[in-house]
């Protein structure tokens, strides 16, 4: 299906035009509708909270008076007539008990007394929440949350759970929760919300429909000019377009005539310049290709006899022969960039114990580095890290990181990690010079970039080492990530898959932070 729709999006314009309007008008009504009824669920939402807390301070109010006039000859003692009572007056204006529930529960503790509680309509106590009835406890004011109501015998609806302590006396208190069961008000939610996704499907379909007939209208002289085109590629140069009245389609059709007419006559006459041109070619490539087969044979010659010829022209064949070879070796890393844009590039893979790849590198390169002040520090488990690798691109890379280390390191050590998994291997190369922000961080894989253009190469580096280390890994099917902060140095690491052509895990086996600690 989904290569039907991609083939469909690439040969119809009238099908991206409808699918672009489809898509456009879906993200707008989506975002439209999501707007308008957040809102409205948040307006519907707060106004019925606002009520419902108006409620339970007029029910809690009307317990606090029962409360006093029960406290007149002393404090009031626990009974199952004042629970009555206080129930009585906490269900004011509950219309019959329909508006809410009521829960009145011993806030006090067996510890202290054992007040009677009560409840409405089965409710039950674990529609409060735990965490909102230690919060009465201990503050001793109104609280209030959205909760779940539960019943023992009724389904469980959303709701609002107001609760408050009402004190007896000293250390003796009930706890008051009014839970204002929100079935209906969800109900309504859900009502106006499937009707408007209803009505922005509709309005979407609508849109849709218009586009499709507009497109239509537009794409038919489009696709008039894309066969007359075709026609005149396969040699029907007297193919003309009709051209009806004076809009955009007609100046197109015009257009496309006059262009027509002028490839007419330009390409007769490009008919017999073309038999000149190809006798042209002939010649000049017959003559060019002997004297520079002959520069390269004769300069071979001459280097081969170099000790039987005067001194003055031994030096210029000598010359001459390295500025041939510095040449060749300047379009090798060219070439190499050239075979990996071509697809032309393959892996010559062999097992291969990386430790020891990577210490050949190290070693040879170690002179280098202390030249420059810095010292290459070498750290490598004590298992094998044997995968199947190209040993000569895997070379390069590591070879491109440390000389890459050494220019910008700035004479301070140079730490290369090996470290294994059972699916992967990791090389890391980190330097301590100016390090990388985060421009540096999306160019740094970048052809002939430089992290300072101000500062020449000085170990004649081309610009292209990270380049094609970075082609290196992904041939391998592994990643080359790099990290780095200003004056914090960088750090570079391949990670290649244990296993040739298994997936390359998320996790490598070292760290990409250097400040990470690896477990």
């Amino acid at each position: 299906m989904f290569t039907a729709l991609a083939r469909r999006w690439r040969h119809s314009l009238a099908f991206r035009v409808v699918a672009s309007t489809l898509v456009a008008a879906t993200l707008l009504v989506s975002v439209s509708l999501g707007f308008l009824l957040v809102r409205v669920t948040n307006g519907l939402v707060d106004a019925n909270t606002s009520k419902s807390i108006a409620e339970a301070n007029v029910g809690l109010a009307a317990a606090q008076q029962v409360v006093l006039q029960a406290s007149e000859a002393g404090p009031p003692a626990p009974s199952e007539g004042l629970a009555d009572a206080l129930m009585g007056a906490l269900l004011t204006g509950s219309e019959g008990g329909s508006a809410f529930e009521v829960l009145l529960l011993d806030g006090s503790g067996p510890a202290v007394a054992d007040l009677p509680e009560r409840g409405t309509n089965l409710v039950q106590v674990s529609s409060v929440p735990a965490e909102m009835r230690a919060e009465v406890q201990l503050e001793g004011q109104e609280v209030w949350t959205f909760t779940t109501v539960r019943y023992v015998d009724a389904p469980e609806q959303p709701g609002l759970a107001v609760g408050a302590l009402l004190p007896l006396g000293a250390d003796v208190a009930y706890e008051v929760y009014y839970l204002f069961p929100y079935g209906e008000l969800q109900g309504t939610l859900d009502l106006v919300r499937s009707t408007a996704w209803l009505a922005g499907t509709l309005l979407v379909a609508l849109l849709g429909l218009i586009m499709l007939l507009i497109a239509r209208h537009v794409v038919l002289p489009v696709r008039q000019a894309a066969r007359a085109a075709e026609l005149v590629r396969a040699g029907h140069l007297e193919q003309r377009l009709p051209v009806r009245g004076e809009d955009d389609l007609a100046a197109l059709a015009l257009a496309f005539n006059d262009m027509a007419a002028s490839l007419q006559t330009q390409i007769r006459q490009l008919e017999n310049l073309s038999r000149l041109q190809q006798r042209f070619v002939s010649d000049v490539s017959h003559e060019l290709r002997t004297p520079l087969t002959t520069v390269r044979m004769a300069s071979d010659v001459i280097y081969g006899q170099r000790d039987e010829i005067p001194p003055q022209l031994r030096r210029s064949s000598e010359l001459l022969h390295d500025q041939l070879d510095r040449f060749e070796q300047l379009l090798t890393e060219l070439l190499e960039i050239s075979r990996f844009d071509a697809g032309a590039a393959h892996l010559e893979t062999e097992s291969v114990d990386v430790r020891e790849l990577v210490d050949d590198v190290v070693a040879a390169t170690q002179p280098l580095a202390e030249s420059r002040g810095s010292r290459i520090v070498l750290e490598v488990p004590q298992n094998p890290c044997v995968a199947p690798v190209d040993p000569r691109r895997i070379e390069r890379v590591v070879r491109n990181l440390l000389s890459n280390a050494i220019e910008h390191g700035q004479g301070e050590p140079i730490e290369v990690r090996v470290a294994g998994s059972e699916d992967a291997i990791a090389i890391s190369v980190r330097d301590h010079g100016r390090g990388l922000d985060d421009a540096d961080l999306d160019r740094v894989f970048d052809r002939f970039w430089r992290a300072d253009p101000a500062r020449a190469r000085t170990l004649g580096g081309t610009g292209l080492g990270l380049s094609i280390a970075l082609e290196d890994a992904r041939l391998h099917g592994g990643r080359l990530s790099v990290w780095g902060r200003p004056g914090e140095g960088a750090l570079f690491r391949l990670t290649v898959p244990r296993v040739a052509g298994h997936p390359l895990p998320a996790e490598s086996p070292l760290p990409l932070d250097p400040t990470q600690v690896q477990v």
